[in-house]
């Protein structure tokens, strides 16, 4: 049973909360809206403009002889894609495989620079949150705590430290391509 004073303090905090004047909206227009994911405990997003879907990981074929950033191919109703794990790349600790890892597909229609015509591939993500609208007003280019590669892809971070990774570099980067024969 709550005690009278419990009570009143709990209604004099919603109370501040329903005063409170609420967050002014942003009317530019510009937002950009992105998929947000976690990688190792941190989030991450990337432009959904970029990302033809989100599979579950689910039957993924490993590949003998590649780097150890590439976790396999996995078919897609009919299509195969590589699926890389970019934890690798950003030296991030391993979480291992649960039922709550997802696959997110890359692509693009746009030009890419050097790009590799057809490249398509997934990013191993250790769970989606969700897509949100970000204005891009509020987007921080740098993060000094970000550094090598991960500086390299680096986008942006939002208010709330969700690293915006840029899909067009990831999809152009040739450290990805694996040309090599057993």
């Amino acid at each position: 049973m709550m005690k009278h004073q419990e009570k009143e303090r709990i209604l004099k905090e919603r109370a501040r909360e329903l005063a409170r004047e609420p967050e002014k909206k942003d009317t530019s227009g510009e937002y950009v809206r992105v998929v947000e994911f976690l990688l190792a405990y941190e989030r991450y997003a990337l432009e959904a403009s970029y990302i033809c879907e989100v599979y579950p990981l689910k039957e993924l074929t490993p590949l003998p002889c590649t780097p150890p950033f590439v976790l396999g191919i996995l078919n897609v109703r009919g299509r195969i894609f590589s699926v890389i794990d970019i934890r690798k790349f950003f030296e991030l600790p391993e979480k291992g495989i649960t039922n709550l890892n997802k696959v997110i597909i890359l692509s693009t229609d746009k030009p890419v620079p050097e790009r590799i015509d057809g490249m398509e591939f997934g990013i191993l993500a250790d769970a989606v949150s969700g897509v949100k609208s970000v204005p891009l007003h509020e987007i921080q280019t740098s993060l000094f705590t970000l550094t090598g590669i991960r500086e390299d892809y680096l986008k942006g971070v939002t208010k709330d430290r969700t690293v915006i990774l840029d899909a067009m570099k990831i999809l152009s980067d040739k450290r990805i391509v694996i040309h090599e024969q057993v």
